[in-house]
This record gives structure tokens, C-alpha cells and sequence, in this order.
């Protein structure tokens, strides 16, 4: 059974490992680490198999809204991609793509 259980762990590791974003990677991450703290603390407090099942899940969830909620935010510069000049006629900036 535990066999199976890391054989299929493993399996599912490399499946999204393939195809994901960073933003993915970042919420698998989350979920994993949660979920794994989640099912130590859960069996732990609770003493019975139970407990660390819920424990997980809730974890699992919860590493993965706070790692979505937390990532770094990416914007796009103003001028990205434009050639500005100063224009003294006028006096301000003009940018043209």
C-alpha cells in the first residue's frame, strides 16, 4: 500500500512538473507544503489516521490560496516597447509604438 501511495505521489509530481507556469508551480508548491504540515499537525493533535487525513486537506487548500494570494504581482512598464522623444514644440513627451 505505501508502495502505491508514493508510486502514485510521484507519478502526479511529474505530470504537472511538465506543463505549468510559474504561477502553477507556485500554487502546487504551496498545496504540497501545506498539505504535508497539515497531515503532521492533524495527526499529531488528533492521534488517529483521521486527523491527519483532514489535517492534510485542509492544509493542502489553505498552501494554495495563500501561495495564489501572495505571489508577486508583474506589471508592465509605461513606456515598454515605445520610442518616446521629447517634443519642444509642445513641451511634453511623445511616444509612438
Amino acid at each position: 500500500m505505501k508502495r502505491a501511495l508514493a508510486l502514485a505521489t510521484v507519478l502526479t509530481a511529474a505530470s504537472l512538473a511538465g506543463c505549468s507556469s510559474y504561477r502553477e508551480e507556485r500554487v502546487v508548491t504551496g498545496a504540497a507544503v501545506g498539505g504535508a504540515t497539515g497531515a503532521i499537525v492533524g495527526g499529531v493533535a488528533s492521534g488517529a489516521p483521521g486527523g491527519a487525513l483532514v489535517g492534510g486537506a485542509v492544509g493542502a487548500v489553505a498552501g494554495g490560496v495563500i501561495a495564489d494570494a501572495t505571489r508577486p504581482r508583474y506589471y508592465r512598464p509605461r513606456y515598454a516597447g515605445r520610442r518616446c522623444v521629447w517634443n519642444p514644440d509642445i513641451g511634453r513627451r511623445v511616444c509612438r509604438w
